[in-house]
């Protein structure tokens, strides 16, 4: 795991002509990518998730540059003569200034707005191999929920003061109308870069449904990740954390530098197909990595156990038998033609405790509990058909099955 080096303080002009505050967060060494983040609506570069997760990308050696926007935190100008268009020139500029004293962006996160932000700056920077959002709108207008009864205010008067999170700021007629005329799932559908999409399933500020039309409208190479149990602004630093942790091991399969770098560290040994690796990574007491030949994901321990940084290993359990039951269903509709349009599993696993009270006895046991919902114009037969072939799946067998486990020891030496 790379350190970090203090943040270097730089300031750039924006799309207003105003000198734009920003920081640039460095790994120990010389970096292998430059990002980009761009924060949430009236937020700053300074924002709990913005600091967390540039500071936390700094560990695979991805710079990254946060900035305040125009009119806010330390950047000059007057917020109330900017606006969504205004605000992605200002990721434009901040993208010329890495090009021209650094290196250019490879990488663009957005939060929230940020995110909707960085799905059309993408466009205009041909260097970037990846763009994350988290959190983001399928459309800029979401924020005009933010704004209530203001809207109605700034359309009759031109402007009108609103307060966001405690704090005052004007919005002009002119911030609306350039929010109605943004045209976001249509650049999301001409996004040439690898797309990943984090959203928290109970999201209250922007509903995760935003991420299924932003994930649909994307061509691929794209990725979903649940931050689940999140709140909007990623306030509990484990959740931060995790954000920091899948985009830095998704983005190695996009960003040049970063796939050398994995391919050449002792630690990432090539594995053959089929075979895992799980080592400790140093995030809390519990954290692991686990590596396949092609992918890495995280695992963890639930707090308080833990910090939550990944998927614990029973939720790891769960998603190989799901992962393997929709895949299972696949197959078998597309060999047979069934109209099977979507899957969705959803697993539990609890542990059932004797009962001396049932006639006869129940004797303790563990328990799977496996949801199957079915998308499509399927008759009973062809349901019952799928429940059947659901429990043929090779991990339900596997489950079911006398499976022989080998264990052996050695000593030896972990690459960090």
């Amino acid at each position: 795991m790379a350190a970090s080096r203090a943040p270097v303080r730089v300031e750039f002009p924006g799309s207003l002509d105003e000198l734009l505050a920003g920081r640039l967060e460095l790994p120990e060494g010389e970096p292998l990518a430059y990002a980009l983040f761009a924060h949430c609506f009236t937020c700053g570069k300074d924002a709990v998730a913005a600091t967390r997760i540039s500071r936390a990308l700094t560990d695979v050696g991805v710079a990254v540059l946060r900035f305040d926007f125009t009119g806010l935190g330390q950047s000059g100008g007057d917020f109330a003569n900017s606006n969504f268009t205004s605000n992605v020139d200002d990721l434009v500029r901040a993208a010329s200034y890495l090009r021209d004293n650094r290196e250019a962006p490879s990488i663009l996160i957005g939060h929230s707005l940020g995110g909707a932000a960085v799905l059309v700056a993408a466009a205009q920077l041909p260097e970037v191999r990846s763009v994350v959002t988290i959190g983001a709108p399928a459309d800029p207008t979401h924020v005009l929920e933010l704004l209530g009864d203001s809207v109605a205010d700034v359309r009759t008067d031109g402007s009108a003061e609103i307060s966001l999170g405690g704090r005052p700021f004007r919005i002009q007629r002119q911030f609306l109308r350039d929010l109605e005329e943004q045209q976001q799932l249509k650049q999301v559908a001409q996004l040439s870069a690898a797309l990943l999409v984090l959203h928290s399933p109970i999201d209250q500020t922007v509903s995760v449904d935003n991420a299924r039309q932003i994930f649909d409208a994307a061509r691929h190479p794209k990725s979903f990740v649940a931050l689940d149990g999140a709140d909007h602004l990623l306030t509990a630093p484990a959740d931060a954390q995790f954000a920091a942790d899948v985009i830095g091991a998704w983005a190695r399969r996009y960003v040049p530098a970063l796939t050398t770098a994995a391919a050449t560290d002792p630690s990432a040994a090539a594995l053959e197909p089929g075979v895992v690796r799980v080592t400790e990574n140093g995030k809390g007491p519990y954290g692991q990595t686990v590596t396949t030949n092609e992918h890495t994901i995280l695992s963890d321990e639930p707090e308080p156990l833990g910090e939550g940084t990944g998927m614990s290993p029973y939720d790891l359990l769960l998603a190989g038998l799901g992962a393997c039951t929709t895949m299972t269903l696949r197959m078998y509709a597309t060999r047979k033609k069934l109209p099977l349009e979507r899957v969705e599993v959803t697993l539990s696993f609890s542990r059932v405790r004797d009962d001396a009270s049932t006639e006869p006895p129940t004797v303790g046991y563990e328990q799977i509990d496996r949801n199957i919902v079915v998308v499509g114009n399927l008759t009973p037969e062809q349901r019952e058909s799928l429940l059947a072939i659901a429990d043929k799946c090779p991990v339900h067998r596997t489950l079911h099955s006398d499976v022989r486990l080998t264990t052996r020891i050695e000593s030896g030496v972990i690459s960090d």
